[in-house]
């Protein structure tokens, strides 16, 4: 039986917040009675979601982080403790896309850019997290790392994306292993192609190619992100840790092919 009255309570931080899959995830929480700090670059949008947060009756706060800069992640750790006096968890969201291009067209500027938001900011996440949660003396601590598929399955023409994105899954496995022993769950989320403001703007032919590349034959919704990362924060998931759960509509399974039934009537039926 689903029951995550455990989560209710709880303090979470969550980067990316001001739009797609961090912004479901800081609502999600929410409504399930979390206290969740919203962290982004953003004031206005942050602050906007904030309040329509609480409009729903959630309990939330904004603090402008640059996730890029790990002086901001531990003012934003530090900020989260003084206002609710600890943290039980976190979701490192944060993240920019970077892609189309052979690995060489690459700049050294382009490889710090994407580097220090998307690895560099989630280790400084789950550093100074890590520390404020053992601190609390957190029942049930976790910490959740946004990845990709690309952290499963190399792309074409995203060798700095894949690269920042395998990283976070190695992190996240060893850094399971050093916090389990002590009941905190460290876990990362790698979502396929999903609709977010990232696609706003995108040719409804690229669109197009993504859906008819996924096995499920659609893109994914960012709360089917935010439903798994409710799951990872309650006490239905202590014993899932070190885990690498891809939400992608089948897309990392494997290849696909050209499948022949020999009864397709039975779609009708």
């Amino acid at each position: 039986m689903l029951d995550f009255s455990s989560v209710n309570g709880k303090v979470a931080i969550v980067t990316g917040a001001s739009k797609g899959i961090g912004e479901a995830i800081a609502r999600c929480y929410a409504e399930h009675g979390m206290k969740v700090v919203c962290a982004n670059r953003d004031p206005i949008r942050g602050n906007e979601v904030v309040e329509s947060i609480r409009k729903d009756g959630g309990e939330a706060v904004f603090f402008r982080t640059d996730c890029s800069k790990p002086e901001d992640i531990k003012a934003l750790v530090d900020f989260t403790v003084e206002h609710y006096g600890r943290l039980d968890g976190i979701v490192n969201d944060a993240g920019i896309g970077m892609g189309g291009n052979p690995l060489h067209e690459y700049s050294l500027e382009d490889c710090d850019k994407i580097f220090n938001l998307n690895l560099k900011g989630v280790f400084a996440g789950v550093k100074y997290a890590s520390e404020a949660i053992f601190k609390s003396k957190a029942e049930g601590g976790f910490i959740i790392n946004v990845a990709s598929i690309a952290g499963i399955m190399p792309q074409r023409g995203q060798a700095l994306y894949t690269a920042t994105k395998f990283g976070v899954v190695g992190l996240t496995q060893s850094a399971a292993l050093d916090y389990a022993p002590y009941n905190v769950t460290v876990n990362a989320i790698c979502p396929g192609y999903t609709e977010t403001p990232i696609f706003d703007g995108a040719p409804e032919q690229a669109k197009q190619y993504f859906i008819n590349d996924c096995p499920s034959g659609r893109m994914g919704k960012a709360e089917e992100c935010a439903y798994l990362a409710l799951f990872l924060a309650s006490d239905m998931a202590r014993y899932v840790n070190g885990a690498v759960i891809p939400v992608d509509g089948g897309l990392s399974a494997g290849a696909k092919n050209v499948t022949m039934w020999k009864h397709p009537e039975i779609l009708n039926k």
